[in-house]
């Protein structure tokens, strides 16, 4: 498996308009020239068709677990893959949702063949929702995110340990995030057991969010 740079766009202001196209066609660039790296655009749902049209690895950053229906705000898991969307982040610590709802979403994204990088504050939360078999979890402990510092410096054994409880029910890739800021913090996680990194403000809130991209993508390619 290629190691992922999973960027998740939030509600920066540079997630909207021509910003946020630029960094799609730089995450183009990116994966045409690395093919050992894979760039995951998680995105707000108003700009997916917009940056659809320029990279086509996209994500959604929350999905709800419904079908189509009289649903006013909300996003089917089907509407993904009508408009060629990838999959969804799913339990974010900005936003949670309960265990039965992750585990209709995951189930629901199986069966329709859409990918679900389901987000886990711990290990402990971690090996719980791993028993869900989605396609990669994340582990970000919430107090260090957007921090700028690291979980590779500040709490190394939260990778190292939701990487072993995750093993123990499924070989299921697992990305470090929360206050990754630098390449190096990048490759540490990796050395960690991580399978590559889910990271947001490190590039949206960059001067230059094209070349913090670049620098995390050459940094994973290394490895």
């Amino acid at each position: 498996m290629k190691l992922v740079l999973a960027v998740n766009f939030k509600a920066y202001e540079s997630a909207f308009g021509a910003p946020a196209t630029a960094l799609a066609r730089e995450a183009g660039l990116l994966a045409s020239r690395f093919n050992n790296v894979r760039i995951i655009l998680a995105t707000p749902t108003l700009t997916a068709l917009r940056i659809l049209q320029a990279y086509d690895d996209v994500y959604l950053q929350h999905v709800d677990p419904i079908s189509f229906g009289a649903y006013t705000g909300f996003t089917p898991l089907e509407a993904l893959k009508i408009e060629g969307v990838k999959g969804s982040i799913a339990n974010h610590s900005e936003h949670k949702i309960t265990f039965r709802d992750l585990e209709t979403i995951t189930r629901k994204a199986g069966e329709l063949g859409l990918e679900i990088l389901a987000c886990a504050d711990t290990p402990q939360e971690a090996a719980a929702v791993a028993q869900l078999k989605p396609t990669m979890i994340a582990i970000e402990p919430p107090e260090l995110i957007g921090t700028g510092t690291p979980v590779s410096k500040a709490k190394p054994e939260v990778i190292t340990l939701g990487v072993e409880a995750v093993k123990k029910t499924a070989n299921i890739p697992v990305l470090a995030g929360a206050g990754i800021t630098e390449a190096q913090d990048a490759i540490r996680a990796v050395e960690l057991g991580a399978r590559g990194i889910l990271v947001a403000s490190a590039i949206m809130k960059a001067r230059n969010p094209q070349e913090k991209l670049r620098e995390f993508t050459e940094a994973l390619a290394t490895l």
